[in-house]
């Protein structure tokens, strides 16, 4: 490579010349680390419930609600709702799996409309991680118990 002290710009006087990618092949090695790919966590599984799991909404304004679950994971779900609740709206969402209750405080999402009434998702805000493994344990045993009465 010539030294940059000599790249000047012919007819320009002592203005520097800087080459561009494609005439250095030295400067390939030069070129900008690529940027760090953001590591992606694992998507928690999903169950389709189909309204066999029967909820309780507790609104701010001690209110009730009842749904079905539709879907559930450990971060969240699709709830059955005859009317949508409005959206960011934090609740508190009561239901049984098995043997087990969950109450834990959700945030609605924005709601869908649905042939027979509303599908409303939702998220789980700050679930202890007890209560994610409990939910996780029964969410596995009633995809087991599915399993076992297909075959």
């Amino acid at each position: 490579m010539v030294p940059f002290f000599r790249n000047l710009v012919p007819g320009r006087g002592e203005v520097p010349y800087l080459p561009t990618m494609s005439q250095t092949p030295e400067s390939a090695s030069l070129a900008a680390p690529s940027p760090k790919v953001p590591s992606v966590t694992p998507r928690p599984f999903r169950v389709k419930l189909r309204g066999s799991v029967l909820t309780l909404v507790r609104l701010p304004n001690r209110r009730q609600v009842r749904g079905k679950l539709h879907q559930l994971s450990t971060s969240g779900g699709l709830m059955n709702l005859e009317q949508p609740l409005d959206e960011k709206l934090q609740v508190e969402l009561i239901f049984h799996l098995g043997e087990t209750t969950i109450r834990e405080k959700v945030e609605m999402l924005f709601p869908m409309w649905a042939t027979q009434g509303w599908l409303q998702p939702f998220r789980f805000l700050a679930m202890p991680e007890a209560t994610r493994n409990v939910l996780e344990t029964c969410l596995l045993s009633f995809v087991q118990q599915a399993q076992d009465s297909t075959s």
